[in-house]
């Protein structure tokens, strides 16, 4: 044989070998030791550092001494004290209010239902914090709208008011306005799940329209009311923007801002852990009662897709219905965003809409004389895209590998990706700041430290979506490319994701979204180079700079939703995406 045969003999020998070995290697068990490992960093280092730093004395020996305080002083026992009571009444009230109206836009026959319903939906826009800011400038007991318009209806002295926003009472309302889409979506699905089989059945036998809704409806609908009840709940008692900002004006504490108030001089770490841990204790409880009261089977419903929603007809009360929705719909997103485009563009806010009145000053001085802007807008659209971007890749592999349930130990890689749900933002934001304050590694005071708070707590989010997403595609596709000789990243690479686009696409928005409202870890974290706009916005309401909070805070809201807007133009999202699925 010639050189030259040898030579391409002994290529094809190696090609052939290498063939082999990278053939029978399988990179997924490798990915999925580096995923676990980085979900576990994201949560368990913090977690853990946190549970040291609680159960230590400033010398580093074991001690309880913190727990000890925690539940001795006065000064923190009225903190979650009155967390408790504003969260319970958070809860019933949201409820109380989202049930009807959820009942009304889901049930019945009043006009404009998907308006309002967008509507609601669209109040998910307003970070809580922001909401909170709105109502100062329309409740503040002196300068607030309504107070200066109620003083100027009766003719009353100043400092006479009509409503004190800077109150527990002040406190419940607002953090219900807010609350009440979370209660209205999970009750507004339930019921468009039910079908009026049985609702005609006992209108047939003669059964009254109210004892159909108490003994039908209402029992099928009872698991989303309670779960919705105790998301209000939870969400309430772990809530830091909107007690920051209506409570410390007030002189009292809930227990996220005393867990802030801790880091103040002289900071008290290890304090801060302590009264963090029974929060965490208390998330995890709440979100396994829903579960369970979410799989509960007590009521089932047999229909199959030609069991239609029958709509309830009012009558003469449509239209009282329609009113009653727009009523509520003040609360939470007209009066709010008027109260902002009021302060953002005029001189004085308590006098009336004229042209007199209007300035673009406020403008102006945020965006070119005030210095903070600048950098805090980078920094937050840098921050998002980068989180958004690496969480995205995460979670697409995780619930990739947990979904196909092609390695050993994936049901551990689901739990991972879903445990930050469990850990509120303020104390995720202690964790990290202990954690990553010490050796071997700082990274307080980098970008990096904002990002992975951001991804951890974005997570749940992203992994949920495309979870679901993996559902539409089918196993069949990548078990052909599996036997064509593709390994299971490539096939991931170039069969599955492609028909997740649209999937992908709405988990990297929801992690950027999440990232521009998010203020609990934001505020724990950050240094005057790492700065985000939520954190600027806080800090401006300290001031009390109303017409600057207006303008950051409604630019928010609209980079908030031309990032949604854009998506939703997107190639691929729409009913093009819902053909192709």
């Amino acid at each position: 044989m010639s050189a030259e045969g040898l030579s391409g003999a002994a290529r094809q020998v190696s090609s052939s070998l290498r063939a082999g070995f990278f053939g029978r290697f399988d990179p997924s068990k490798l990915v999925f030791a580096i995923s676990a490992l980085i979900l576990l960093g994201l949560v368990g280092l913090p977690l853990f550092w946190l549970a040291v730093s609680a159960l230590t004395d400033k010398t580093g020996a074991p001690s309880l001494a913190n727990f000890e305080r925690l539940f001795t002083d006065p000064t923190l026992l009225a903190p979650l004290r009155i967390s408790l009571t504003v969260a319970t009444c958070v809860s019933c009230i949201s409820t109380l209010v989202a049930a009807p109206i959820a009942w009304i836009v889901a049930r019945s026959d009043m006009p404009a239902r998907q308006l309002i319903r967008a509507l609601i939906t669209a109040s998910f826009v307003t970070p809580p914090f922001l909401g909170a800011i709105a109502w100062e400038v329309l409740a503040a007991p002196n300068s607030g709208l309504i107070n200066v318009w109620y003083r100027a209806l009766h003719d009353l002295p100043p400092f006479v008011h009509f409503i004190d926003i800077y109150s527990i009472e002040g406190l419940i309302f607002v953090d219900s306005c807010y609350a009440l889409p979370f209660v209205f979506v999970l009750i507004a699905n339930a019921l468009d799940r039910i079908p009026a089989d049985m609702e005609d059945a006992a209108a047939i036998l003669g059964a009254p329209f109210w004892r159909v809704v108490a003994t039908i409806t209402l029992p099928l609908a009872l698991p989303a009311i309670l779960a919705g009840a105790l998301i209000a709940f939870l969400r309430s008692l772990t809530l830091f923007g909107t007690p920051a900002i209506l409570a410390l004006p007030a002189g009292f504490h809930t227990i996220t801002t005393k867990i802030w108030s801790l880091f103040q001089y002289p900071p008290n770490p290890g304090l801060a852990a302590a009264a963090s841990l029974p929060l965490l204790v208390a998330t995890v409880v709440l979100l396994k009662a829903q579960s369970w009261i979410l799989g509960r089977r007590g009521y089932v419903v047999l229909g199959g897709r030609g069991a239609q929603t029958r709509r309830i007809e009012l009558g003469a009360l449509r239209w009282a219905a329609f009113a009653l929705c727009l009523f509520v719909l003040c609360f939470p997103v007209f009066l709010p965003y008027f109260a902002l485009l009021k302060a953002a563009l005029t001189k004085t806010l308590a006098e009336p809409l004229l042209a007199d009145n209007l300035t673009l000053q406020h403008i102006r001085f945020v965006f070119f004389e005030f210095s903070p802007t600048r950098l805090a807008l980078r920094n937050t659209l840098l921050f998002a895209f980068v989180s958004a971007t690496l969480g995205t890749s995460l979670a697409l592999v995780v619930s990739y590998l947990a979904n196909r349930k092609g390695v050993f130990g994936h049901s551990v890689l689901g739990f991972l990706a879903t445990a930050p749900i469990a850990v509120p933002g303020i104390v995720l934001g202690v964790g990290m700041f202990i954690a990553y304050t010490r050796g071997p590694v700082v990274l307080y005071g980098t970008m990096w430290v904002m990002i992975i708070a951001y991804v951890t707590i974005e997570m749940p989010a992203a992994y949920q979506q495309l979870k679901s997403a993996f559902t539409g595609v089918a196993h069949e596709l990548e078990e052909a490319g599996r036997v064509l000789g593709a390994g299971r990243l490539r096939t991931l690479k170039d069969i599955t994701a492609p028909l997740l686009r649209t999937g992908v696409i709405t988990a990297w928005c929801f992690i950027f979204i999440g990232v521009m409202r998010e203020l609990s870890a934001a505020i724990m974290l950050f240094t005057a180079e790492t700065k985000v706009l939520p954190v600027v916005i806080y800090d401006l309401n300290e001031s009390g700079d109303l017409g600057a909070i207006s303008v950051l805070g409604l630019m928010l809201l609209l980079v908030t939703l031309a990032i949604t807007f854009v998506a939703n133009r997107l190639p691929g999202l729409g009913v093009s995406a819902a053909g192709t699925k």
